[in-house]
C-alpha cells in the first residue's frame, strides 16, 4: 500500500533561513545597557573630574568609585524591577489558572471567540479550543499567550538580569580607569580606550539586533564622546567657579 505524505516537505533555503533570536530572554538587556551606561556614565564622571583640574590620584579614585557604586546600583535596580515584573505576572497567571479551573466551559468559549476574530471557521474554531483545553497545562499557557501576552515556561529571571547588569556595567566602567591602572598619566588614553570601547559594544549589539554594525557602533560613540565632553566643559568651568 503506497503512503500518501500529509504534509510537503520544508523547502530548504526557508528551513535553513527561516531562524530567530531569542527576543525574550532576561540577559540581553540588562547586559548592553550595563555595559554602555558604566561606559558612559565613568567616562562622563571622569572627563568632569579631570576637568575641574583635580589630581591624577582624584581621577582614579572617582573611577573606581564609580564603578563599584553603579555596578551596584544597576544590579539591584534590575533585581528590583524584573522581579517585581515577574510577580505581577505570575500573579495574573494565578487568576488565569483559577478562572480555568472554576469556569473551563466559560474559558473554551473565550477561545474559540479569540480565534473567530481572527478569522476562523466558527466551527473550528470551537473544536481547536475544545482540543487544547483538555490538557490544563496546555490551556493555561494558549490562554497566557493569547490574553496576556507571555510565555509562563519563559519568564526573565530577576537572579540573572542582576549579574549580567553588574558584570556589564563594571566591564564598562573598566575601560576609562583602565589605562591609568596602567601607568597613564594623561585622560587622553582613557577617553580614547572608552570611545572605541563604545564603537565595539554598538557595534556587536548590532549583530544580535541585525542592524548596520557601523551605524549602530558609530552612534554610540557620538553618544559617548558628547556625554563626555559636556561633562568634561562643566568640570572647567565648576573648577573656576569653586576655585
Amino acid at each position: 500500500m503506497a503512503i500518501i505524505e500529509t504534509e510537503a516537505p520544508l523547502h530548504e533555503a526557508h528551513r535553513d533561513n527561516h531562524t530567530h533570536r531569542d527576543v525574550n530572554g532576561g540577559w540581553l538587556r540588562p547586559a548592553v545597557f550595563g555595559a554602555m551606561d558604566g561606559l558612559v556614565s565613568n567616562l562622563a564622571l571622569m572627563t568632569g573630574v579631570a576637568g575641574g583640574t583635580a589630581s591624577q590620584h582624584t581621577v582614579v579614585i572617582s573611577g573606581l568609585a564609580g564603578l563599584a557604586a553603579g555596578a551596584f546600583s544597576m544590579a539591584a535596580g534590575e533585581y528590583t524591577s524584573v522581579a517585581s515584573q515577574r510577580e505581577l505576572v505570575e500573579a495574573e497567571l494565578d487568576v488565569e489558572r483559577r478562572e480555568l479551573r472554576r469556569h473551563p466551559k466559560d474559558e473554551e468559549a473565550e477561545l474559540a471567540a479569540l480565534y473567530v476574530s481572527r478569522g476562523v471557521d466558527p466551527a473550528l474554531a470551537r473544536d481547536v479550543a475544545r482540543q487544547l483545553s483538555k490538557d490544563p497545562e496546555q490551556a493555561l499557557e494558549i490562554h497566557a499567550r493569547e490574553e496576556l501576552g507571555i510565555d509562563p515556561g519563559d519568564l526573565p529571571s530577576p537572579l540573572v538580569a542582576a549579574v549580567s547588569s553588574f558584570g556589564s556595567f563594571a566591564l564598562g566602567a573598566l575601560l576609562p580607569v583602565l589605562p591609568y591602572l596602567l601607568g597613564a598619566s594623561a585622560l587622553w588614553p582613557a577617553v580614547l580606550l572608552a570611545l572605541l570601547g563604545l564603537f565595539l559594544c554598538g557595534a556587536v549589539v548590532a549583530k544580535v539586533t541585525a542592524r548596520s554594525w557601523w551605524f549602530s557602533g558609530l552612534r554610540q560613540l557620538a553618544l559617548g564622546g558628547a556625554a563626555a565632553g559636556v561633562t568634561y566643559v562643566l568640570g572647567m568651568a565648576f573648577g573656576v567657579a569653586v576655585g
